[in-house]
């Protein structure tokens, strides 16, 4: 049976994700339609970068040490991995949710080397990572927020199309929320932090969190804050574990 085409594929993906919001799968979908050949291109400016060939050559994957609650919830309080682990914990999420969504929805067979596959596979798994130092909630603008970060360090233009959905759809039921100085912060923010792709999380997640947000060149998201502050609606119990 033909497969759909890659517009075709976008339309349904998008009419999905209004529907159920819920539905991570169909933002595989719009990722792995649009990505081009930015994630090439950062799988190459990865393996120029000082922690890559540690990081590829490591026994145990990212994913091991953030599905170990019993040493996140070891370490030292205020440290990276200890406020992942209590964010984890509130929003009642795993750190293995984004493995299913993502096999659901790939659709294309790509021949992948090794390395690329493990870089891959470590992108994804590190997404609520990033919500913790960034500090974005998991509510819809901090996702929103989270993914402008994320568009100015991985160049995939299916990260540009889900905020302008998004944008239209909060737009509507918030027709006073000032969504857009928001997202212009996420954008900056983006592009004048580290390139979180190579960060060494093993090690930072034993780091004090301040300490990691200043290594990186994290700013404190105080539009979104001050925005979410505002409005209950937005006050996801994960919000605390973003301050």
């Amino acid at each position: 049976m033909k497969k759909p085409g890659k517009i075709r594929r976008i339309a349904t993906a998008i009419n999905k994700l209004l529907k159920d919001k819920e539905d991570t799968s169909q933002v595989f979908v719009i990722l792995e339609a649009l990505a081009g050949k930015s994630g090439e291109r950062s799988f190459r400016r990865f393996k120029k970068s000082p922690h890559a060939k540690k990081i590829l050559s490591a026994e145990k994957p990212l994913m091991s040490f953030l599905k170990d609650r019993e040493w996140l919830g070891s370490l030292p309080e205020g440290s990276l991995g200890r406020a992942y682990y209590k964010f984890t914990e509130v929003e009642q999420i795993t750190a293995d949710g984004l493995v299913e969504a993502s096999e659901q929805g790939r659709s294309l067979d790509i021949d992948l080397p090794q390395e690329a596959i493990v870089y891959q596979e470590r992108q994804r798994d590190a997404h609520d990572l990033w919500h913790v130092v960034t500090g974005y909630g998991r509510d819809p603008l901090g996702e929103l927020a989270l993914l402008a970060v994320t568009w100015r360090q991985t160049g995939n233009l299916g990260f540009l199309l889900i905020i302008g959905v998004g944008y239209r759809v909060i737009g509507k039921a918030a027709p006073g929320l000032k969504i857009g100085r928001v997202l212009r912060e996420g954008f900056r923010t983006g592009a004048k932090a580290q390139w979180l792709p190579a960060a060494d999380w093993e090690t930072l997640l034993t780091r004090p969190l301040s300490e990691v947000r200043e290594t990186l060149t994290m700013p404190a998201p105080e539009h979104y804050r001050q925005t979410v502050q505002r409005i209950p609606e937005l006050q996801t119990p994960g919000f605390v574990a973003a301050e």
